[in-house]
């Protein structure tokens, strides 16, 4: 296994595929990164070089990803909360924070359904 942002990325997989492993990078995201540290997008990570894992590394290094990210993430959430904006007052709740309905769906927000004596639909 190569190890990219302290992350193990699979090594039968392409690397553009292998680098969405880490946290913080999609596809687009995994392709920029190869574009700039001049990686072909179909090589296996198996048959990548030292040199071509280490300009990965160095290119990813541009980007937060990992533990800065969902660190980042976690005090945005908190931040909301604390000032008390609509958004903060939903994820405190533990409703869907985007709008989505809530009166028919939403169940993996909101938990198992819990019935009510006597309400018929």
């Amino acid at each position: 296994m190569a190890r990219i942002a302290g992350v193990d990325v699979p090594r039968d997989k392409r690397v553009v595929i292998s680098l969405t492993y880490v946290y913080g990078i999609g596809i687009s995201t995994a392709k920029k990164i190869l574009e700039a540290a001049n990686v072909s997008e179909d090589i296996r990570v198996k048959d990548l070089t030292e040199d071509q894992l280490n300009n990965i590394r160095t290119e990813v290094v541009n980007y937060t990803v990992e533990g800065d990210l969902r660190r980042e993430v976690t005090l945005n959430i908190k931040r909301l909360m604390e000032i008390g904006s609509y958004r903060g007052i939903r994820h405190r709740k533990g409703l869907p924070v985007r709008g989505q309905n809530t009166r028919n769906n939403a169940r993996t927000r909101r938990g198992k359904a819990k019935p009510i004596t006597g309400k018929k639909k």
